[in-house]
């Protein structure tokens, strides 16, 4: 079990005009993980990221960073984090290199011109280092934003909705850097609604909604847990209904009755699929093809959430 660098107790924020964004939020984030914070837009994800790095001041609750306290040892913690926040702001005017290394000395740290050019070169905008940032593509630009969060070597990585608005190759491309970012341990904490990101991301994965973090659990774990599999009978013949025969079986028909669904636990020791094969055999029903399909957090997400409704 890895020891945590990010612990939060009790946290909770109501803002002045009374809207409680968090409440009661305990969590425990591990050295070295990738987590993900799942949830839809206005569950808190950003409320929670922004308390952890300093930036909203909770209405109760503790917050430590690698043992630091957010609030009585701000510098210390807030010197282990890097934020990638959602909107890309920076002085447009200024050079990548001159950005990124006023990042640096922003937390009060040496000048470091090879850390600059590695964080660079990793993030494929070393020959673009002397360019004014205007000039660069969206891409460019948030990768600009995740260079300037890591200029301070920090242990812990935020990132608020890191692909929004990114095109699919991007995110693939993304993805690879945070990967090599953690195998470099740092600690990484992405908050995204897109399920995939999570799905491909995550070593562990936290359900937010309404300002409560209603799960966390390993990403494995939860697909394991909450994934049904679905074999799907393409018919020989149009059915109008399901016989009486197997009214009991999770049984659903679709596709104008030439479509047969059986939905099963892909973890149980027994999916039942032979005894439904006999069965349909039995009640003289042939097939011509099947498939198996398995469901992802995207529908996991979904029914949790409704659950919480």
């Amino acid at each position: 079990m890895q020891q945590a660098i990010i612990s939060i107790s009790g946290l909770s924020k109501t803002y002045a005009s009374g809207f409680k964004a968090l409440s009661n939020v305990d969590l425990e984030i591990r050295r070295g993980e990738i987590f993900a914070l799942l949830g839809p837009n206005g569950a808190g994800k950003t409320t929670l990221i922004s308390i952890i790095c300093g930036i909203v001041n909770p209405s109760e609750g503790r917050v430590n960073v690698d043992g630091y306290d957010i609030a009585s040892q701000y510098r210390a913690a807030r010197s282990l984090i890097g934020l990638v926040p959602q909107e890309i702001a920076t002085d447009s005017f200024e050079t990548v290199w001159n950005t990124v290394s006023f990042s640096r000395g922003l937390f009060g740290k040496p000048a470091n011109p090879a850390h600059i050019e590695k964080v660079l070169k990793d993030l494929s905008l070393w020959d673009k280092r002397n360019s004014k940032i205007m000039t660069l593509s969206g891409g460019m630009k948030r990768r600009l934003m995740i260079a300037k969060a890591l200029s301070h070597e920090p242990q812990v990585l935020f990132l608020d909705e890191p692909t929004a608005g990114v095109d699919v190759q991007l995110r693939q491309g993304m993805w690879e850097l945070v990967r090599s970012l953690r195998d470099t341990g740092v600690t990484i904490i992405l908050t995204t609604h897109y399920i995939d990101e999570a799905e491909v991301m995550a070593d562990r994965i936290g359900v937010i909604s309404k300002g409560e973090i209603i799960l966390v659990e390993n990403k494995d774990e939860l697909m394991r847990k909450l994934g049904k599999k679905q074999l799907t009978l393409q018919l020989q013949h149009p059915m109008q209904g399901i016989p009486d025969a197997l009214s009991a079986l999770p049984l659903e028909l679709s596709g104008a009755g030439n479509e047969l669904t059986y939905t099963y636990d892909a973890h149980s020791e027994h999916s039942g699929i032979a005894g439904l094969l006999e069965d349909l055999d039995r009640a003289g029903i042939a097939f011509k093809d099947l498939q198996t399909s398995q469901s992802s957090l995207e529908d996991i997400f979904v029914s949790l959430v409704r659950e919480e409704q």
